[in-house]
C-alpha cells in the first residue's frame, strides 16, 4: 500500500501496511530519527509530531490515517533558513534536557500549545503538556515555554518557574 502525505513541507510516499505506525514510517522510510519511540501506546509523548497542526502521538497513528495530511517532525520545526524556532532556542537557553530522550516530543507539544495559545499561563502549560519526562524537567519546560512566548520576565517575577 502506498500512502502519500506531506512531511516537513515535502510530498512523500510511505510504502507498507496501512496499519504501520507513522513513527516507524518516519524513522525507517524517511530517516527522520528525531521522533523517538517511548512506550508504543501513546502514553509518554516521546513520539509527538504535528498532524495538520495538532500534536499527535505517532506511535499509535497508522500511516493510512496520515494519508493526505501535513506532518511536521522535530526536524521540520526549524525555520527555512535553518535557524531554530523560538521553542527550540528557549529549550537551549533554559537548558531543559537532562537525558534528552523525551525532549523532541516535549518541544513538539510546546510548539503546538504556543501556536494555539501564544501567551499560555502556567495552568495552560500544565494542562497541555501531557508528555512524560522521567528526569522531571517540568519546571524548566514551563520556563522555556514562557521564554519562547516572550513571558520570561513575567514568569520569573511571578515565581512561576
Amino acid at each position: 500500500m502506498t500512502i502519500t502525505a506531506t512531511v516537513n513541507g515535502k510530498a512523500v510516499e510511505f510504502n507498507g501496511e496501512g496499519d504501520t505506525p507513522l513513527l516507524w514510517a518516519l524513522r525507517e522510510e524517511l530517516g527522520l530519527t528525531g521522533t523517538k519511540f517511548g512506550c508504543g501506546i501513546a502514553a509518554c509523548g516521546a513520539c509527538t509530531v504535528h498532524v495538520d497542526g495538532q500534536p499527535t502521538r505517532s506511535c499509535s497513528l497508522p500511516i493510512e490515517a496520515a494519508a493526505g495530511k501535513a506532518i511536521t517532525t522535530i526536524e521540520g520545526l526549524k525555520h527555512a533558513d535553518g535557524t531554530l524556532s523560538a521553542v527550540q532556542q528557549a529549550w537551549i537557553e533554559v537548558q531543559v534536557p537532562q537525558c534528552g530522550y523525551c525532549q523532541s516530543g516535549q518541544i513538539m507539544a510546546a510548539a503546538a500549545l504556543i501556536a494555539k495559545n501564544p501567551h499560555p499561563s502556567d495552568a495552560d502549560i500544565d494542562a497541555a503538556m501531557t508528555n512524560i519526562c522521567r528526569c522531571g524537567t517540568y519546571l524548566r519546560i514551563r520556563e522555556a515555554i514562557h521564554r519562547a512566548t516572550g513571558q520570561a520576565a513575567q514568569a520569573v517575577s511571578g515565581g512561576a518557574a
